[in-house]
């Protein structure tokens, strides 16, 4: 045998083996589910209307990401839960489009640590946000209807950190007092003294303030005083109660 056929044995022996082995199977793996068509809805909400329109805050995208508005509205209108628009929960009250409701949050700069006092507790949605974002909160709501319905809703859910009580909201809640933050969800001609007065030393109160022509108003305490800032026009329905005889 030449030396130079010898070297070519090795070569058609392992030619053989690996023409005579089978390829391994391949693994076929189903791609991962779709999620859900409502968390779809709710994540291009969250990205079309309120990221690409400023909302920074990290923390507000995240409970507009988790909390589903679409469990906050009547039935009749729940396949327009994701518009852009406020939407009628009963009893002539609105559920604040979210990019409203992102904005007015962002407002506040919440960090977890905060007491907050909501005015208008409504359908319960603005409520849910701020209990992911704070430490506390208590919301009062003028229709009992809607304080009831809310409370259940938010213990169904399993958000223990907001307390609703049925009420009038003009004259806050002393005895939780004073409050890092306070929110308003209609309008009042003028913010009610009583709530700047529960206002916080370095607190930030956001309110819709107007009749017909409304903007949204931001008021800051520091050891000076009160400071208010306007930022954008906007369109609520009106404080009823002790706010019509002001």
């Amino acid at each position: 045998m030449s030396q130079s056929f010898a070297g070519v044995l090795p070569l058609l022996s392992a030619l053989a083996v690996l023409v005579g082995c089978e390829a391994s199977p391949r693994v076929e793996t189903d791609p991962p589910p779709a999620p859900p068509l409502e968390q779809q809805e709710r994540e291009f909400m969250v990205y079309s209307q309120i990221e690409a329109r400023g909302i920074r805050d990290p923390r507000v995208l995240q409970a507009m990401r988790e909390i589903p508005r679409a469990d906050f509205v009547p039935a009749e209108v729940r396949d327009r839960a994701h518009r852009d628009s406020p939407l009628p929960i009963g009893y002539g009250q609105t559920i604040s489009q979210p990019y409203i409701v992102a904005f007015m949050t962002e407002q506040l700069e919440l960090d977890g640590s905060e007491k907050v006092l909501e005015i208008g507790t409504g359908s319960g949605y603005q409520a849910a946000i701020l209990g992911r974002l704070a430490a506390r909160v208590y919301s009062i709501e003028i229709v009992e209807a809607l304080a009831q319905r809310s409370r259940a809703l938010l213990e169904a859910k399993g958000i223990a950190n907001v307390e609703v009580r049925s009420g009038d909201g003009y004259g806050g809640w002393p005895e939780h007092a004073p409050f890092d933050a306070i929110l308003l969800t209609a309008a009042p001609d003028d913010i009610p003294e009583p709530l700047l007065e529960q206002l916080a030393v370095g607190g930030r109160l956001v309110a819709p303030v107007g009749v017909g022509l409304q903007e949204l108003v931001l008021v800051t305490r520091d050891e000076e005083g009160l400071h208010f800032e306007s930022l954008l026009p906007v369109r609520f329905v009106p404080m009823v109660g002790e706010a019509e005889r002001d």
